[in-house]
């Protein structure tokens, strides 16, 4: 298998601004990943609509094979012009990563990349190119699995000037505290998160700039395999699970008391059921033979999905949430493996009716079950993972 990539990122609006200035596109093609950070100029809605442009932009010139100049000529001729300062300006950071483990960066006006290797920092060249009148870094270079290459817009050296810091936290500092990081976290998650925290409390949790750390760590592909729900016929039983089990390098999580039945009888193979109630919301998890998580269907996928949307929206990534995330109940393992330790998903799903949960005159798409693998397939998507369904 190739290599692919982690991706997160944490912002911090500006103190009393509503929107974030700071805007991060994660984008995916055949080959590669790319994330985009622009940082619009000022703060608030001005700056937001200037980053977010920005992003849309060169994510989307980047996708159809523009070159650089083209998308530094099509910003340049596109973004508003400021009537106080007369300049249209947004500054920008590219990453983009191929399964071959080349690598691609391009820098304007951003603090410069971090680039992690073996808990090592790794010197990033200056190979200026001027641009339509704008000096731009670009540096290509090789990736390998470990890496961690961090994004940052300039609030994070802000951070702390005039108040815990006399001249803001030094690139230098963000960079060795970043080594420090990268060794006790295991995911692009709580990298981000926790340089985010950093900044927040030299700010003094009033931020006086927008801030944000956007973070991809290279690592092998993680597939993860979900099964819930019995299928529709039950002769098709043996072949969901056949399928569910097919990758032996996928993680396996079978979610629903049905579901992990069927699975232990087709499998051969005995079912036990933890006695530990470590949340008395979430029904316990059990062990069957070969399957990494086993656990309830709708309740613990449920809790899982307020997990994820709680990702998702980058406004809630503290300290606590990962104590949330850590928790030895279903859902919050759910949700961990598919947060910290997963590249792809695909769901196999059945459509047997379930009289305890919905009314069984109402047709399949309508249950509660399907909602929950809708609205969990949209969530993981957002998270920047493939995920695919199958019906049975």
């Amino acid at each position: 298998m190739g290599i692919t990539v982690d991706v997160a990122y944490k912002s911090l609006n500006k103190f009393t601004e509503i929107l974030c200035g700071d805007k991060v596109e994660l984008l995916e093609t055949e080959d590669s990943n790319i994330m985009i950070l622009a940082d619009g100029m000022g703060s608030g809605v001005k700056a937001n609509i200037l980053a977010t442009l920005t992003s849309k932009i060169l994510g989307t010139m980047f996708l159809n094979g523009a070159s650089l100049e083209e998308c530094v000529d099509t910003i340049v001729q596109t973004l508003p012009v400021c009537q106080v300062r007369k300049v249209a300006y947004s500054t920008f950071s590219i990453l983009q990563v191929f399964h071959s483990g080349d690598a691609y960066l391009v820098e304007f006006d951003n603090p410069g990349c971090i680039f992690i290797r073996n808990g090592v920092l790794q010197k990033i060249p200056k190979n200026l190119r001027e641009v339509e009148g704008k000096k731009i870094n670009e540096f290509r270079f090789k990736v390998q699995k470990g890496d961690a290459l961090i994004l940052m817009s300039d609030g994070t050296i802000h951070a702390g000037v005039g108040e815990l810091l006399n001249f803001g936290w030094l690139w230098e500092d963000i960079a060795q505290y970043a080594v420090k990081e990268y060794y006790k976290t295991v995911s692009a998650a709580r990298l981000a998160a926790a340089l985010s925290r950093a900044c927040d409390e030299l700010y003094q949790f009033k931020p006086g700039d927008d801030t944000t750390v956007a973070v991809m760590r290279v690592i092998d592909q993680k597939p993860v395999h979900l099964m819930t729900g019995p299928a529709s016929n039950p002769d098709d039983d043996a072949r969901m699970v056949r399928d569910f089990m097919s990758d032996e390098s996928a993680k396996k999580i079978v979610s629903g008391g049905t579901s992990s039945t069927i699975v232990a009888r087709v499998l051969n193979r005995t079912m036990d059921v933890s006695l530990d109630y470590t949340d008395p919301e979430i029904p316990p998890i059990a062990y069957i033979e070969g399957i990494d998580l086993v656990t309830e269907g709708v309740l613990t996928l449920n809790r899982t999905l307020q997990l994820i949307r709680r990702y998702v929206k980058n406004e809630t990534i503290t300290e606590d949430f990962f104590l949330e995330l850590d928790k030895k109940n279903g859902a919050s393992m759910i949700a961990k493996m598919l947060i910290e330790d997963c590249t792809e998903v695909h769901m196999y799903v059945g459509k047997a009716i379930n009289s305890a949960y919905q009314n069984p005159n109402l047709p399949f798409d309508l249950g509660i079950r399907q909602n929950l693998v809708d609205q969990l397939r949209h969530a993981i998507e957002e998270m920047g993972k493939k995920v695919s369904v199958t019906y049975y």
